[in-house]
């Protein structure tokens, strides 16, 4: 059963992201932005298409971006801490 889960990231440019997910497979990935790197935020979205959950959680941790208010996060780092919500919503930490 598909479910839907959207996260508020902090300190990066985009603003909503929202994860279409089934199990422990990811079917959508979509970021809702205002500014930023669209087509880079697209492009990984597309990349994560049928990625299992954990797997791509821990390829995202720890991404860097200088553009981020505090320097210390991404926008693929805060979809990484998205992906932990749903693994822990789900009781799969």
């Amino acid at each position: 059963m598909e479910k839907t889960f959207v996260f508020h990231p902090k300190d990066v440019c985009s603003q909503e992201m929202r994860i279409v997910y089934d199990d422990e497979t990811m079917k959508i990935v979509k970021y809702v932005s205002v500014r930023g790197c669209p087509g880079n935020s697209q492009g990984v979205g597309a990349l994560l298409v049928g990625m299992d959950i954990k797997e791509a959680k821990s390829r995202l941790r720890g991404i860097l971006c200088p553009g981020s208010r505090s320097r210390r996060t991404s926008c693929p780092d805060q979809l990484s801490h998205a992906l932990e919500a749903i693994l822990a919503q789900e009781g799969k930490e």
